[in-house]
């Protein structure tokens, strides 16, 4: 499966946990070089799961929240905690 924006690649993997309607890539698959972390909003913290929003920057272009990982998941997440979510302009496949 892969996640792509613009045409370029972000992730790529056979490794994909899905929940929630949502495809989540292990770190390692991740082109982290892209994400910058975006600043936490109110319902970020109130995330009991400890979600890390990120930005997708390529050439200059910042794909806002496009990007997401939850650092401390409460049991029903575990599968995905530490692993990448894309969502809007990106698209997974």
């Amino acid at each position: 499966m892969k996640a792509t924006i613009d045409g370029r690649v972000l992730a790529e993997s056979d490794d994909i946990v899905e929940t929630g309607g949502y495809q989540y890539f292990p770190p390692a698959a991740v082109h982290t070089e892209c994400l910058e972390k975006a600043e936490k909003t109110e319902s970020d913290h109130a995330c009991p799961h400890g979600v890390q929003f990120y930005d997708v920057v390529l050439d200059g272009v910042r794909h806002a929240r496009a990007a997401w990982s939850y650092e401390a998941p409460r049991p029903a997440m575990q599968a995905v905690g530490g692993r990448f979510g894309f969502w809007e302009d990106v698209v997974v496949g």
